[in-house]
């Protein structure tokens, strides 16, 4: 079996040397496992590991985890029973969780593609496919499982007492992926692991001790700023500090091996090769998605306000609309000083004037500074979150109470998009630092145990660029576009997550990583055998 994969190349790069990038390709015609010893197989993780894709854990899309695929191949080795978590119980193969019965909007279906025709004739696109969830929280397996990924797990949590407690669903302090599974109350997912008694592992740890923060938009704190040592008094949306990284990850590494196990550690991928934080441009608003009969008398607004603005040398906050090309997004940033005081002053003098187009009462003017009060227009230095792409153009939460100016104010468009759907350049420099820094404790750490490093943050990087495997195939970190990238794209509907193809791909990497590391020789698998999004027309 040949198989190997090539970084996708400028095409005069690709006339001038046919040479891969990635190699170590498998030819033998006989396999053996190396140094390793594959009886007991444990993977470690977050939901990474679990198989979570579009959006869940569901039944179907969990037995093309990476770990149950390099379970697979390692039983051609000697490799032993390998288990994962138990989803019987998702009747109608669509994930999400219910809690005591009752649906949990932050634990929906999974996502499809649906090709029915919307209202303009282009297909409805991603949407969580609608079927009744049947998977219940509270349903306890009480079994160690060699999957031992549990999605939204960071790095002290894998440690953490109680992290599977029942009783701590209703704190906070649980986790309901964990608390299926947790043999008792008092249970860590790190101690169930080692119940295994493993040979051989996986650790692919660390990625939400910083992604939890650029998914929420930079909501949540910096601890390696504040120097913040005891997780306990953490966000769910904070960086861990990394001195708390350093001292957990290498706690677990040497439990991992404190029976002799051998393994596998992963790094973590930097979120611009990831499509939750690619796919939006930050200039998506053609003169057409705007209406063009609307750009005058919007332009009247925000030129009024750039004017007043420039009164505090910051009139370069705001651009007007343009008739002719895309206009980049309005948003909001809370790095930037707050001009609301001097906003109020100018508008409440323009009212008064009669130069502002509509009648407003002193509450909506005061609205209307606070909202624009750290307002500007993005940059290409801006990263828009996937989640934003249904916020643009919208209607405002709640009115105004002038219906005039409702019509007016658009989220995107003419009313600043919350911060927490913007990744701003400070945010992206905070979560740049502490993924170098995790990563650098990662390799170190299995430098010191004499582990093999599969490096998904190199992996993935190149990803976005294309890679190809021999045959011609090209994979990329896109997000799913249409029928263009079907077969290609190996990132799952929520942006964030891979899919059963992105999760074989991983697979195989981590197989070529055990194979020069431990001088094994097992069989690599085709990601062009596994699904990618599922297409469906209409969604019932």
């Amino acid at each position: 079996m040949k198989k190997r994969y090539l970084l996708l190349l400028p095409a005069v790069a690709l006339l001038a040397s046919c040479e891969p990038s990635i190699k170590d390709e498998i030819d033998s015609g006989t396999y053996s496992a190396g140094e390793a010893d594959f009886s007991s197989y444990v993977a470690v993780g977050n939901s990474l590991t679990s198989g979570f894709m579009d959006g869940t854990v569901y039944r179907s899309g969990q037995k093309n985890s990476f770990p149950n695929i390099l379970a697979g191949q390692f039983k051609i080795v000697g490799g032993g029973e390998f288990t994962q978590p138990s989803y019987e119980d998702d009747i109608n193969n669509v994930g999400g969780l219910l809690f005591a019965g009752q649906p949990n909007i932050g634990f929906p279906s999974r996502m499809i593609v649906n090709m029915m025709p919307g209202a303009d004739g282009n297909p409805l696109g991603p949407q969580n496919l609608n079927k009744p969830v049947t998977i219940e929280a509270t349903k306890q397996q009480k079994k160690a499982y060699h999957n031992a990924g549990v999605p939204g797990a960071k790095t002290f949590h894998l440690i953490a007492s109680g992290y599977g407690s029942l009783a701590g669903l209703s704190n906070g302090t649980a986790n309901p992926y964990f608390v299926r599974t947790a043999t008792d109350e008092n249970a860590t997912v790190l101690g169930d692991a080692m119940s295994l008694k493993p040979t051989f592992f996986t650790n692919w740890i660390g990625a939400n001790d910083v992604l939890a923060y650029a998914t929420s938009g930079g909501e949540g704190k910096d601890q390696n700023k504040l120097g913040g040592l005891d997780p306990k008094q953490y966000g769910s949306n904070d960086i861990t500090h990394a001195g708390v990284f350093k001292q957990v990850y290498e706690g677990i590494t040497a439990t991992l091996t404190s029976q002799g196990a051998k393994g596998v550690v992963a790094t973590i991928p930097d979120v611009t090769a990831i499509p939750f934080f690619t796919t939006v441009p930050y200039n998506p608003l053609s003169p057409t998605l705007i209406g063009e009969a609307n750009i005058d008398q919007l332009n009247g607004l925000i030129g009024m306000l750039k004017q007043i603005l420039a009164k505090g040398g910051q009139g370069d906050r705001l651009q007007l609309i343009s008739k002719t090309s895309a206009t980049p997004l309005l948003i909001q940033d809370k790095t930037l000083v707050d001009m609301s005081a001097l906003l109020e002053g100018g508008l409440t003098q323009a009212v008064g004037a009669g130069l502002f187009p509509i009648k407003l009462s002193p509450e909506q003017i005061k609205f209307i500074a606070i909202s624009y009060g750290q307002a500007r227009h993005a940059t290409a230095k801006d990263l828009m979150l996937l989640t934003s792409r249904a916020k643009i153009g919208a209607a405002l939460p709640q009115s105004t109470g002038n219906p005039a100016m409702d019509g007016m104010l658009k989220i995107g468009v003419s009313f600043p998009m919350s911060d927490a759907f913007v990744l701003n350049p400070v945010e992206q420099a905070n979560i740049k630092e502490a993924t170098v820094q995790f990563n650098a404790i990662i390799k170190a750490t299995a430098a010191s145990k004499g582990l093999a490093v599969a490096d998904m943050n190199d992996i993935l990087n190149k990803a976005v660029a294309g890679l190809r495997v021999e045959d011609g195939q090209i994979y990329t970190a896109d997000y799913f576009k249409g029928m263009g990238n079907l077969n290609t794209v190996m990132f799952s509907l929520d942006g964030v997550h891979l899919n059963a193809r992105g999760y074989a791909f991983i697979a195989s990497e981590i197989l070529r990583t055990i194979n020069k590391h431990y001088k094994a020789s097992i069989p690599l698998v085709n990601p062009a055998v596994y699904p990618g999004p599922e297409l469906v027309v209409g969604n019932k």
